[in-house]
């Protein structure tokens, strides 16, 4: 092996280190978001959506939810985007600010899952959109990064990145803070009152929406496509309210954390879902409408 790829491997590893489990919710939380997504998309959307869809998602966009994942650690061309999948407000402050908080590790403006949506919202929206840029692309790593920014601990502590650092055991198995609001819980929940079975976990998330919770929270203020520092706002404040607390290094975290924290997870699954479709309909309704003029 030459040096430059001796430097490869060992930056790989080094991103291993300090990302192990920087993925948003594991693929079953993706799947869950992008599935709810679906069934709230229009007509039009719908359409769209599908004519975008690679092979591989064989018709569903929940099959692919969790490409940006893939890609970046089977594909080093796509090592950019690392820092697209969270961002970190300072240590123990509870609220976000853009023009603060979004940057990368070296300080580059816009670097992090708030720009990023922002970013390929415009993409999946521009005039000749489909001569600038991969629609199909934009599209996974929007609907990858809504689920992404719903996951509190995504807009965590600089200090701790996210949780990352915080080693606590869940139940019997050591493992991050970060790692238990990715998909330990998840996994809890569907081995407890799901047989296991990520369908059945969704269509009860869907009769909450339906039956229990007001989605007023689907819509952005002012008309607005899309709304990421209202879900980065959200996000550190359940990060300060439930993921720190009783979570500190060591910590042996179990039922009382688990039946507290569970309806947190899947009220933000849920509003990461309706707020994807919402934001789709948005996008795939202005083409439409450009279409038929």
């Amino acid at each position: 092996m030459d040096g430059s790829w001796h430097c490869w491997i060992l930056g790989v590893i080094l991103l291993l280190q300090l990302f192990p489990d920087s993925q948003a919710w594991g693929d079953a939380g993706h799947y869950a978001v992008c599935k709810i997504a679906e069934e709230y998309l229009t007509k039009d959307a719908r359409v769209a959506v599908n004519a975008l869809l690679p092979v591989s998602a064989e018709g569903h966009l929940a099959n692919v939810c969790s490409w940006p994942d893939d890609i970046r650690r089977t594909d080093r061309s796509y090592s950019w985007s690392t820092a697209l999948h969270f961002v970190n407000p300072p240590d123990s402050t509870c609220n976000y600010d853009y023009s603060r908080d979004c940057h990368d590790s070296a300080g580059n403006k816009g670097r992090c899952v708030t720009g990023a949506i922002y970013n390929y919202t415009t993409q999946l929206t521009s005039p000749n959109a489909v001569l600038k840029y991969n629609l199909t692309e934009a599209l996974m790593f929007l609907s990858h990064f809504i689920g992404d920014i719903h996951q509190p601990l995504h807009v965590g502590f600089v200090g701790d990145l996210g949780g990352n650092r915080i080693v606590v055991n869940w139940y019997d198995t050591k493992t991050n803070l970060h790692r238990v609001w990715d998909d330990k819980i998840i996994d809890s929940a569907l081995e407890k009152f799901y047989n296991s079975d990520v369908e059945t976990m969704i269509q009860a998330i869907q009769k909450n929406i339906t039956d229990n919770w007001s989605t007023s929270w689907a819509f952005c203020r002012s008309n607005q496509t899309v709304c990421p520092n209202l879900y980065a706002s959200e996000s550190i404040s359940a990060t300060c309210k439930y993921a720190y607390p009783n979570a500190s290094a060591g910590s042996n975290l179990g039922d009382d954390y688990f039946y507290s924290r569970l309806p947190i997870v899947e009220l933000r699954l849920a509003q990461g879902g309706v707020r994807l479709a919402a934001v789709l309909n948005n996008i795939f309704a202005s083409k439409a409408k450009i279409a038929q003029a």
